[in-house]
C-alpha cells in the first residue's frame, strides 16, 4: 500500500512530504509509546499516534519510519512538520481515532507490524 492509499483511506489532510506519498508502506503500527516503537517496530511501517511531540519525529528518524500519521485531528506544531520535511518523513492527520484508523487500513489490506 502506498502513503497517498493511506491518505485516502484515513481521509487525511497532509501536512508535509507531497512528493513522497508514492512511497510504499508494507505494515501499521498503533502508538503512543515511543519506547515500544524503538523496541518493537522492525519492519517498513507506518506510524500512528497521538502523541505530538519532536520525540516522534526523533524516534521515526532513528526507526526509518517514512510517515506520521497523527490521530483525533491532533496537528504538530511548524517547527515539528519543518523537522520532518527535513528527514524526508510524511506527515499526515486524520480525524479518526486511533482505533478507527488501525481498522480502516487493516480493513484495506495493511498487516499490523507483530511481535516475534
Amino acid at each position: 500500500m502506498n502513503l497517498s492509499e493511506i491518505k485516502t483511506i484515513l481521509d487525511a489532510e497532509l501536512l508535509c512530504g507531497e512528493e513522497l506519498l508514492d512511497q510504499s508502506i508494507e505494515y501499521g503500527y498503533g502508538c503512543d509509546l515511543m519506547s515500544d516503537v524503538l523496541a518493537f517496530v522492525e519492519n517498513n511501517v507506518v506510524l500512528l499516534t497521538g502523541l505530538v511531540h519532536a520525540q516522534v519525529i526523533r524516534t521515526s528518524e532513528m526507526m526509518d519510519i517514512k510517515a506520521i500519521v497523527f490521530v483525533r485531528g491532533k496537528k504538530p506544531d511548524e517547527e515539528m512538520i519543518k523537522m520532518a520535511s527535513k528527514k524526508d518523513i510524511v506527515l499526515l492527520t486524520t480525524g479518526h481515532s486511533l482505533f478507527t484508523s488501525c481498522g480502516l487500513l487493516h480493513g484495506e489490506g495493511l498487516k499490523g507490524e507483530e511481535i516475534n
